[in-house]
């Protein structure tokens, strides 16, 4: 599930083409937090209320929305590094972090995972916290791996899109608003 496109991939490569590699590492650490929290919260706290409370997911859903739409703006007007240039675009370390807990943090289809999937590789008759932290350690660790390939993939793709960064933003900013749309009208808890 975290190699296929989606949302934070989207960012990330976004992110990784404007910002440089280095900064994404922020963006993928705030992603992995939400992770680490939303799992937890699932198996061991509301699971069942979560899954037996579809208007939760539903609001969940509408700040994700919200949220992408807002970074799809972000991202279109953010001015495209050159890439003959060695400035450095300008943003927080904790806005990477924020970017990048909110997109995964409001992501229904992440709220969805933990629990169906999770589940199925616990036995809660015995040591189910060990069990847990080795299965979030291994899913964060291969997510984090994951998030940070598209953003040295993105990156090595800058030298060879050369001039057309402005068209790697309007692109990542539809399939932003793309994904936003489909959330919004085809997902339904």
């Amino acid at each position: 599930m975290f190699i296929t496109p989606g949302t934070p991939r989207i960012v990330i490569i976004s992110y990784s083409m404007n910002y440089g590699v280095r900064n994404c590492v922020w963006t993928a650490l705030g992603d992995v937090t939400a992770n680490i929290i939303q799992a937890c919260l699932v198996i061991f706290v509301i699971g069942s209320f979560i899954s037996d409370n579809p208007t939760l997911l539903n609001i969940f859903k509408w700040f994700g929305v919200i949220y992408i739409l807002y970074l799809a703006f972000d991202i279109y007007k953010s001015k495209p590094k050159d890439i003959n240039s060695t400035e450095t675009l300008q943003k927080s370390s904790l806005s990477f972090f924020k970017d990048g807990f909110l997109v995964a943090g409001t992501s229904p289809k992440a709220w969805m995972f933990f629990p169906f999937i999770f589940p199925q590789f616990i036995d809660f008759n015995s040591n189910y916290v060990a069990q847990f932290l080795i299965l979030i350690t291994t899913y964060v660790i291969l997510d984090f791996l994951s998030l940070v390939g598209y953003a040295v993939l993105a990156n090595k793709m800058i030298t060879w899109v050369k001039a057309k960064a402005k068209v790697i933003n309007t692109i990542s900013a539809c399939v932003l608003i793309i994904i936003a749309l489909i959330i919004a009208f085809m997902q339904q808890y």
